[in-house]
């Protein structure tokens, strides 16, 4: 790997830093929220311990991210690249949850294109595992113009299987749309 998968991103409105240990108690604090786990695989990330194994997993993957407000400085979320596979020039980004503050606000949006604008520099291939029953999440990906290629079921970091849907960017796909769209950084 010639790239790093845990680089300091940033764009107008968030900051995507590599995650620390030091950072569980601030993302815990918003990751307590039932709500936001309500469509996720695993609805009982709320609770700490549960969220501990998350945290560990966000740890040993080398490439979770704390996303920070750029105004405000709240962590507004947690998001990753995971399971890079070099013989098929691959990466998936996923693990991804904000506040609810931060829902419609456009966050979501510039945090994924500042991840895809970085990781095309490298790699042809994004998939996203997300869950059956996330519907937020597949909507949203839907904007960045990901197609869902598959179903599968995918046992997360300590946790039971569970159905997700599999959606791919292509780097080729992914420069055309964004020539369509004016420059979110």
């Amino acid at each position: 790997m010639n790239f790093s998968i845990q680089p300091l991103l940033q764009n107008k409105i968030a900051i995507i830093q590599p995650l620390q240990e030091s950072d569980f108690e601030r993302l815990f604090a918003v990751a307590c929220d039932p709500l936001i786990w309500e469509q996720h695989p695993n609805k009982n990330r709320y609770k700490r311990d549960v969220f501990e194994t998350f945290f560990k997993g966000a740890i040993e993957s080398e490439g979770a991210f704390l996303i920070v407000d750029n105004v405000t400085n709240e962590v507004a979320g947690c998001t990753r690249f995971y399971d890079y596979n070099q013989d098929k020039n691959l990466i998936l980004i996923g693990y991804t949850f904000y506040a609810k503050k931060f829902w419609g606000s456009g966050m979501n949006n510039l945090v994924k294109t500042s991840m895809l604008d970085y990781i095309f520099t490298y790699l042809n291939t994004v998939h996203f595992h997300i869950g059956a029953t996330n519907f937020r999440s597949q909507v949203a990906i839907g904007r960045l113009n990901a197609i869902k290629i598959l179903e599968l079921n995918v046992a997360y970091y300590g946790e039971p299987e569970a159905v997700n849907n599999v959606y791919e960017i292509k780097k080729e796909n992914w420069i055309a749309f964004r020539a369509g769209l004016k420059d979110l950084r």
